[in-house]
């Protein structure tokens, strides 16, 4: 497995489909989708939630206070790893050609921090063990009954405007997903593009990137 980092002034934050698109040009109902997520996190970032009640001077005092400061540092320790968003386009990635280990795509993607998304995207042609297999590696499954590519893109665009992750980790040789990486990258989102091999990787995805890992190497 190969990791690059690109130089950017963004923040850094076996099956066989039945049919399968070898070139995808990003698409305007793709451009609109990402147009109107961030309408959405433009509507959520105005709706500002009940601050927490600051702590009372005298609360903790005494032999509590060690303890309390015991678990503040805890968790401090856990906040300090980015969140990972993993999103695996099944299809694309998941062919006899490239002989993809999730495994492996899971671990290049925990390189980065804590997995707080593990997905991977399948259509209905998905066989009953690849399935059985993804989840037993810790994978959330979703099944879609139209385009995968759609709705991958609509649910890690929507987890980077929405301020659930701090690192998005695409595992894909689809160029659709290009303007997903973009807009996750403005919005402050490190951004990592998966790619199945050497004969596997976009260019496109790759160079939009801040980073992007080439497994089998």
């Amino acid at each position: 497995m190969r990791v690059t980092a690109h130089a950017s002034d963004r923040p850094l934050a076996g099956y066989v489909p039945t049919s399968f698109r070898h070139t995808y040009p990003a698409t305007p109902e793709t451009e609109t989708m990402i147009e109107q997520l961030l309408a959405l996190r433009d509507r959520l970032g105005g709706e500002g939630g009940d601050a927490a009640s600051p702590l009372d001077a005298d609360e903790g005092a005494g032999d509590d206070a060690g303890d309390d400061a015991g678990d503040a540092a805890d968790v401090d320790d856990t906040e300090e790893r980015p969140r990972v968003g993993l999103f695996v386009d099944g299809p694309n990635v998941l062919r006899d050609e490239f002989d993809v280990d999730l495994d492996d795509v899971r671990e290049s993607a925990e390189a980065f921090g804590q997995l707080g998304i593990t997905r991977l995207y399948l259509d209905e042609h998905a066989t009953p063990g690849l399935i059985q297999a993804a989840e037993a590696r810790g994978y959330e499954v979703v099944i879609t009954s139209g385009d995968v590519d759609v709705k991958l893109a609509i649910d890690a665009s929507e987890s980077a405007v929405r301020d659930e992750i701090d690192v998005l980790a695409i595992a894909s040789r689809d160029t659709d997903f290009k303007p997903v990486i973009e807009t996750a990258g403005r919005n402050g989102v490190r951004t990592v593009a998966i790619a199945p091999g050497t004969h596997g990787r976009s260019d496109a995805l790759r160079n939009a990137a801040n980073d992007d890992v080439l497994l089998g190497e």
